[in-house]
């Protein structure tokens, strides 16, 4: 040992015997400190995940346990720490507060207000830390987690209690999803818990702001930990905002669960362990950075008790490669994953989701039935667009056949374009898919679909308003509804068609 921590363990002792007489298990002294970590000898009976409260205000947790020294990390950079200062056990490892008063509401990595709208009188404190519920507690996933988007409700469709990677490069509308998933949970009794890691503060007041003014924000918890954090925080805040979520979970709701983003996860990881002086691997993360994401991910699902926490965690690449290191961890631990494609968002086509690299594993078997049966073959047409328009794009002559299959493509394409903040329900897709699949659009001009689409939406809700209902209660279209709707589209279409406005 070297001659600085025999004296500093010296002083140490002295001052056990002017104090109080505590020993060597219960309280220790920092030895070291800077780049908000610190060294304790003594706190022997300290455990993993502990919270330590030093004499001087601040508070850490225990995340390296050595013969004779741990290491704590701080939560608060503006509360100085320095050699020789006590620090004792709190006797309970991390905590936050939950409860129904926290929804509406702006809250940091320790369940404390950071919106200046008072305190929070908390229901539970729920660990941190928190062992995940084993298979025999779980039930298959069979309901449906609508997001209002058209071309994942259709094509990768999402379960209660799954979790379905959002991935994709900088700038492709990866948070754009996940909030018009927040707003389409509107009236369905679903509580939304957003985690910002190592965000700006301005894109949280504005996607704040955006909650509150959409109506969104009195069913939604935001967790905060913003780039100006300390490291600590903001790899803990996944954790706490999970905490938040299976407090909800247990109480038999159900909860979907942002997590934006775990790139910036990984890094406070990769900084802390190097703090930590662990050994670096792969683009330097330490070799458990895989259990960092798949610890708190197995934490969503659904339960059979009654309720259920989705998980739609975001991932940022670089250069469409999705085979680095962090991306390729999450798609082995996710259901899933939606991949945004930076060339289709920059063409226009959003949100610019990738066909062929999107997957749902576990959403099919929740997925509405209504829309299961209008996307049988929207995939396949999808997958042949792509193929020949490559051949097109070079001049190649295409035949009938071929030139068929590219116009019902590029049809496919242009409905499932759709503006941010808006919506579909179930019903409005089964029906929009309905028009593709049975050849309604082939007599429409590209430019004017997305208006007769929604204005045939709108007819049928408005004129058949047996049909839409028949849909909304069965969640299914039955053969006599589809009879029916041919005929109505038909009628439509010559209206449309014929009106000098949208002629062709």
């Amino acid at each position: 040992m070297k001659s600085k921590d025999i004296n500093l363990i010296s002083l140490f002792e002295k001052t056990l015997q002017q104090g109080p007489q505590h020993n060597l298990e219960e309280i220790g002294i920092v030895v070291q400190v800077g780049d908000g970590i610190c060294t304790i000898f003594g706190l022997t009976n300290a455990v993993y995940g502990e919270l330590i409260k030093f004499e001087g205000g601040n508070e850490g947790i225990v995340l390296n346990l050595n013969e004779d020294f741990v290491i704590v990390f701080l939560f608060k950079t503006s509360i100085a720490v320095v050699e020789q200062e006590v620090a004792t056990r709190a006797g309970h490892v991390v905590s936050i507060p939950a409860g129904n008063q926290m929804l509406g509401r702006v809250v940091n990595a320790l369940g404390e207000p950071i919106d200046a709208l008072g305190d929070i009188t908390p229901d539970a404190y729920m660990p941190v830390e928190a062992q995940i519920p084993s298979i025999i507690d779980r039930t298959p996933i069979t309901e449906s987690m609508p997001t209002g988007i058209m071309v994942i409700d259709a094509l990768f469709p999402i379960g209660k209690g799954q979790r379905e990677l959002i991935i994709g490069n900088r700038s492709t509308g990866k948070t754009a999803v996940a909030i018009d998933a927040i707003l389409n949970q509107k009236g369905k009794d679903v509580i939304c818990v957003y985690v910002s890691i190592g965000q700006r503060q301005g894109n949280i007041a504005r996607l704040v702001r955006l909650l509150e003014e959409q109506g969104a924000l009195e069913y939604t918890v935001v967790v905060n930990a913003d780039s100006s954090e300390a490291v600590l925080n903001q790899y803990l805040v996944p954790y706490s905002g999970t905490a938040i979520g299976e407090y909800f979970m247990q109480q038999g709701k159900d909860v979907l669960i942002i997590y934006d983003d775990l790139s910036n996860h990984a890094i406070a990881y990769r900084e802390m362990s190097l703090l930590m002086r662990r050994a670096p691997g792969r683009e330097a993360y330490p070799g458990d950075v895989f259990y960092l994401h798949s610890r708190l991910l197995e934490r969503s699902g659904r339960l059979l008790s009654g309720g259920s926490m989705t998980a739609l965690p975001i991932i940022q690449i670089q250069s469409d490669d999705i085979t680095a290191y962090i991306p390729t961890n999450l798609i082995s631990i996710t259901d899933g994953q939606i991949f945004l494609d930076t060339q289709l968002f920059n063409s226009g086509i959003r949100p610019a989701v990738n066909v062929e690299l999107s997957v749902s594993r576990v959403g099919g078997a929740a997925q509405t039935k209504a829309v299961k049966k209008m996307t049988s073959q929207l995939r396949l047409e999808l997958a042949q667009y792509h193929e020949l328009l490559s051949f097109a794009q070079f001049g190649t002559e295409l035949d009938e056949v071929s030139q068929m299959y590219l116009k019902q493509g590029a049809l496919a394409v242009e409905i499932l374009k759709q503006g941010q903040f808006v919506h579909y329900s179930f019903i409005d897709e089964s029906l929009i898919l309905f028009l593709l699949k049975e050849g309604f659009l082939k007599r429409i001009a590209l430019k004017d679909v997305q208006l007769f689409i929604r204005q045939f939406v709108s007819y049928v809700e408005s004129v058949y308003e047996t049909i839409y209902t028949q849909i909304r209660t069965t969640k299914d279209i039955s053969a006599e509804n589809i009879a029916m709707l041919k005929d109505v589209a038909k009628e439509f279409s010559s209206i449309f068609i014929s009106d000098d406005k949208f002629s062709i």
